[in-house]
Formats: C-alpha cells, sequence, structure tokens
C-alpha cells in the first residue's frame, strides 16, 4: 500500500473529527467525495484505522478523579506477569496498563469519582491481585494536555 501525504492529512482530520463528511474532507484534501471514502477504506484495510471512538466527557459521567499507579510485583517470573496483565485487564476503572522499565514494573492509569472511589478501588480491587509487592501513587491536579491524536 502506497501512504502519501494525503493520506497523512486525510488521518489527520480523521483524528480531530471522525465524524465528519466525506463531503467536508473532499474539500479539505481537495478530492472527490468518491476518492476520500476510497482512501479511507484502504486505510481501515491496512490497519491504519484501528476503530471508531466517542470520546466521553468525564466531568458529564461523574468520574472526574485520575490517578497513576506504579505497581512492583513481587516476582517477574512470567507465571506472575501474564496473571497480573490478565488481572488488571479486567478491571473496569483502569483505563491504561503499561509494562514499563524502572524502579516499578508497572504504571496504570485510573478513573474514578473521587478520592473515596479511589480507595475503594485499591482496597477492593488493586490490592486482592496476588503478586503485587508495592504501590505508588500519584493524582492529577489539572489536566494541561490531553490527546488522542498521532501526530504523523
Amino acid at each position: 500500500m502506497v501512504f502519501d501525504e494525503i493520506d497523512k492529512k486525510l488521518l489527520g482530520y480523521l483524528q480531530e473529527d471522525s465524524k465528519q463528511t466525506n463531503k467536508a474532507l473532499s474539500n479539505k484534501l481537495n478530492l472527490s467525495v468518491t476518492a476520500v471514502y476510497e482512501r479511507i477504506k484502504k486505510l481501515e484495510k491496512a490497519r491504519f484505522i484501528d476503530k471508531y471512538v466517542a470520546l466521553v466527557s468525564k466531568e458529564k459521567v461523574n468520574k472526574s478523579f485520575v490517578a497513576f499507579c506504579h505497581i512492583k510485583l513481587v516476582q517477574h517470573s512470567q507465571d506472575y506477569v501474564v496473571r497480573f496483565e490478565k488481572e488488571v485487564a479486567n478491571i473496569n476503572e483502569v483505563l491504561e496498563c503499561y509494562h514499563v522499565s524502572g524502579d516499578y514494573d508497572y504504571l496504570i492509569k485510573v478513573l474514578v469519582k473521587d478520592m473515596e472511589a479511589f480507595r475503594e478501588f485499591m482496597v477492593k480491587k488493586l490490592t486482592t491481585i496476588n503478586h503485587i509487592g508495592s504501590t505508588h501513587s500519584m493524582f492529577v491536579i489539572n489536566e494541561v494536555r490531553h490527546t488522542t491524536a498521532i501526530n504523523i
């Protein structure tokens, strides 16, 4: 598949607003509506576009308390890693989980209503996962920048 500058621009526009009509995109790109449609299908087929989602306002759904937790496992055996990853992936409050280098093994992003809900998450969900040696939590004071767009 040939990936050119027009495809880059198209992906940029779709990341800004994926509900734009093909007509609006065709005007921005100086292409026909059909050409835009075919390019989008080509990008989807080639997996440049994984899926389309709605970004929900945290405040409107009363879940605006964001915390990041570092997690250290007791051991680094394959069994512990696989079990931890499987269990943490099933916790609704966990938006993101990364296996990282450094002093801790994992970094997770948690979204809950408030500090009380975070405490309940820690006590009833996260710390019930076996093989966690220690955790370190940080709370978001102010969201300075948040984007889902990838600069291409």
